[in-house]
């Protein structure tokens, strides 16, 4: 069964196409990577999956409903970690827990102050007056505290401290993975996905030019994910 699911989806802004014809599928439990250029499509797809851009074509389904019909049902059920940390910068992360709660059903205010106080962010600091990686960190605890059943990351370490990365990688991914959370993210951090990754996608000239399961690709290739990658980004640029 797939918690997320693209079919037939163009993506366009204006007559540039981003996306077109993108047939995705993330399968319950998933940890899911896309991966590609800057200026891709990621970011859209990303934005697609939450029901606040609508596709020029195609259809966007989470739990089996449309995520732009339906987007209040679906993101209850959704964490979510944008690529650039933003917030309202008066606000505190106990403000924005505050409002957090509000929108989602479950919520985990132990876990919240744990991770908070782990990383060392102020939980009554102004979001404006926390560094890059401590606003990352405010925002990944937040999304986790929903007790999402998807949690969506897009380019979750951009930006972020070694430590901080390994939160993302190696703690919070894998612990959400053994508890049966759906994860889709888009990354630049090729090294930290392989190792957590159950499966990837290459997108490439607004197309998938790759899917399947990590070890899978690499075996039935011979290369790593980044040789991969880069491979798939030098087919690009000869086209």
């Amino acid at each position: 069964m797939s918690v997320l699911s693209f079919a037939g989806v163009d993506v366009r802004y204006d007559r540039r196409v981003v996306v077109q014809g993108l047939d995705l599928e993330v399968p319950a439990g998933a940890v899911y990577a896309l991966l590609g250029r800057n200026g891709a499509g990621k970011s859209s797809l990303v934005r697609c999956a939450l029901g606040v851009q609508r596709p020029s074509a195609g259809r966007v389904e989470a739990f089996g409903e449309d995520t732009w019909r339906r987007r209040t049902r679906v993101l209850s059920r959704v964490g979510f970690v944008p690529e650039e940390p933003g917030a309202p910068p008066a606000s505190s992360a106990l403000q924005l827990a505050s409002f957090c709660r509000t929108v989602h059903r479950r919520w985990d205010p132990d876990g919240l102050a744990q991770r908070l106080e782990r990383f060392g962010v102020p939980p009554r600091l102004p979001f404006g007056r926390l560094s890059r990686g401590q606003k990352g960190i405010v925002l990944l605890s937040l999304a986790l505290a929903c007790a999402p059943e998807l949690l969506v990351l897009d380019d979750p370490t951009l930006g972020l401290d070694l430590v901080a990365r390994r939160f993302v990688f190696e703690e919070l991914v894998g612990e959400l993975a053994d508890r049966g959370t759906t994860v889709f993210m888009t990354t630049h951090d090729l090294a930290g996905v392989e190792g957590v990754a159950d499966r990837v996608g290459f997108l490439s000239g607004g197309r998938l030019a790759l899917d399947g399961p990590v070890e899978e690709l690499k075996q039935r290739h011979g290369e790593s994910l980044e040789e991969l990658f880069l491979r798939v980004c030098a087919r690009e640029e000869a086209a």
